[in-house]
């Protein structure tokens, strides 16, 4: 693979992890981050969210889980994703902390507002390298189902990105195939490291 790639949403837990899981099992140079000022899960009620700092590991949140309501959270799905993400990676990351990750060629965020945020967090940064970085918003609504879906929407995408002799004089029309095949439209814009 010519690129790196880099899955962002809320959290670091299910969009970014469903994405991350899928291409990294299909080989690609992955990570995957999330824009929160802390992680949440579900909780039992809309106000009781399970709250988590970034950077505790999976397992731990796994654990405390099922010792609140091993049911509930097997149910609701939140056990199994925090199951697969600990076998991705030992826990979630926050986008604005990673600086001394290197950069990326291309991320992806699934959310408007992460998208803005990534964009946001890019531009203050300095911009030593002179390194551009494509930045691509696939809405995707943060549940299992679409999770699912849009971790493969994304591999198509970064499949064709790397099938591209440049992304930079091609992304249009990528875009543009995209929207037209699956019906969902794209934001995207450039950045610099």
């Amino acid at each position: 693979m010519k690129f790196r790639y880099a899955m962002v949403c809320s959290s670091n837990q299910n969009r970014s992890m469903e994405a991350h899981s899928l291409l990294k099992r299909q080989g690609f140079d992955v990570s995957s981050y999330g824009t929160g000022a802390h992680v949440k899960l579900p909780g039992p009620s809309l106000r009781e969210p399970n709250v988590y700092d970034f950077g505790t590991p999976y397992k731990q949140m796994f654990d405390d889980l099922r010792r609140k309501d091993p049911e509930l959270y097997k149910r609701n799905g939140i056990l199994p994703m925090l199951k697969r993400n600990s076998t991705v990676k030992l826990a979630p990351q926050r986008w604005q902390d990673n600086a001394a990750d290197g950069s990326f060629d291309v991320v992806f965020t699934f959310e408007e507002k992460v998208f803005d945020m990534v964009l946001e967090d890019l531009n203050n940064r300095d911009h030593v390298l002179k390194k551009c970085a494509l930045i691509i918003n696939l809405e995707v609504k943060d549940n299992h189902e679409e999770a699912a879906v849009g971790a493969r929407l994304a591999l198509d995408l970064c499949q064709e990105i790397e099938a591209a002799e440049s992304w930079e004089d091609s992304i249009d029309d990528i875009v543009n195939g995209f929207e037209k095949q699956q019906r969902r439209k794209l934001l995207y814009s450039i950045s610099f490291y």
